[in-house]
């Protein structure tokens, strides 16, 4: 049998064989349960990253796995040149789970994202008669949409977009939580304008949560000026903040829902775009595509982990349990925490640094403790776990985290 390897030799293995494109904590992961993960060595941790909130259902759910085996038996590709006996059903299921009179399958957020720029583009040209030259998309500063390069164009993150030249046109960037800027930007441009594409929530950018009434003021804004509003929902959605969808909280059904991530459960990769057939309906057969968009498997996948959403409860359990990690974070005395924000699950801790002692240093001492984050942008942590995480492995968590911030500052 081949020999078994430590966490230091797969470590050493990926530093040598694959892109230096990530910089992980130095944790290697080998099992998954729930709200837990396992390390080569038998070392329990609790996840709070959820994969970027890929899993909210915890890992390994058997209902969703099942799903995937079962379905992997039968048939796993059959790509778009032929029907198949998956995604018809899926795509009811979709649209009446959203509400929505169609839904465009793909396979990752950025996939997702790029289509619903497309979309945007294409309605622009062909229903509000804008120039094709000319279509514009509005979006935010602090955004994360993915790694393309029509959506780092859209980056003011020089990580991002630095030395990737060159980009493409087509986009006005102004401030997030910024309605007055939006107004601003529509009054003048506004009869080329094709789209407002937003995070609902920035997640990437710290869990900035917007302030209340922002979102249903913005989608307000694009109605007055023909313009459509588009929810990045990938982080945001299947119940991550305490509802459904994170514009569920104003009420506000964008033009363009976005999702991926967790609409697998962090099982397989699938994204969707979703829409009314006024939209959806301006690309024709032949002009927008994917080999694996739609394929059974992932069909399968996502009804099972949309299904476990509801039956669970998990809308409403993240809503719960988030109170009270915001509540208990925020009783902790410690210089280093500067600002505690979020909504449900997902919440993030500004670290202000203390005796030479930052973020990352908290990160590592957590991951001795047993809980896994990683910061943001240097100086914020977020803290996302599964939704499925029990009110008592979740205060077992927050002594911990408590304990590796004290461990600074004591």
């Amino acid at each position: 049998m081949a020999q078994k390897l430590n966490s230091q030799q797969l470590m050493d293995l990926e530093a040598k064989y694959g892109a230096h494109n990530y910089h992980p904590l130095p944790v290697v992961l080998a099992k998954g349960k729930g709200a837990k993960v396992w390390d080569p060595e038998g070392n329990e941790y609790y996840d709070f990253l959820s994969a970027y909130s890929a899993v909210n259902q915890g890992h390994c759910h058997p209902k969703i796995v099942d799903a995937m085996v079962r379905q992997a038996h039968e048939l796993t590709l059959s790509s778009r040149a032929f029907y198949n006996d998956c995604l018809g059903p899926y795509e009811k299921f979709m649209t009446e789970y959203f509400k929505y009179d169609k839904v465009l399958p793909m396979n990752t957020g950025a996939e997702a994202d790029e289509t619903a720029l497309k979309l945007a583009r294409r309605w622009g040209v062909v229903k509000k008669g804008i120039a094709n030259d000319e279509v514009t998309i509005v979006c935010c500063s602090g955004n994360f949409h993915g790694r393309t390069i029509t959506i780092i164009t859209m980056s003011d993150d020089p990580d991002s977009y630095a030395n990737y030249g060159p980009l493409t046109p087509g986009f006005i960037r102004i401030p997030y939580n910024d309605t007055k800027a939006l107004e601003e930007v529509l009054e003048k441009h506004g009869k080329k304008i094709a789209g407002f594409l937003v995070e609902p929530i920035q997640g990437e950018a710290g869990v900035y949560v917007p302030d209340e009434g922002y979102l249903k003021k913005s989608y307000d804004l694009c109605k007055k000026h023909n313009v459509l509003f588009i929810a990045d929902e990938v982080q945001t959605g299947i119940a991550r903040t305490g509802k459904m969808l994170a514009c569920d909280h104003e009420n506000v059904r964008p033009d363009i829902l976005i999702l991926g991530k967790a609409v697998s459960g962090g099982v397989y990769p699938v994204s969707a775009v979703l829409a009314d057939d006024e939209v959806m309906l301006t690309i024709k057969p032949g002009e927008h595509g994917s080999t694996f968009g739609g394929n059974p498997v992932a069909c399968k996948v996502a009804e099972a982990a949309l299904t476990v959403i509801k039956e669970e409860n998990l809308a409403e359990k993240a809503e719960y349990l988030g109170r009270i990690f915001r509540e208990e974070i925020k009783k902790i005395n410690s210089p280093m925490i500067e600002l505690v924000r979020g909504k449900g699950l997902l919440n993030a801790v500004v670290i202000k640094p203390t005796a030479g002692k930052e973020a990352w240093d908290v990160c590592l001492k957590m991951k001795e403790l047993g809980v896994l984050a990683k910061p943001t942008h240097g100086h914020i942590i977020r803290f996302a776990p599964p939704l499925v995480i029990t009110e008592e492995e979740l205060r077992d968590a927050i002594d911990r985290i408590k304990k590796a911030i004290l461990s600074f500052t004591a």
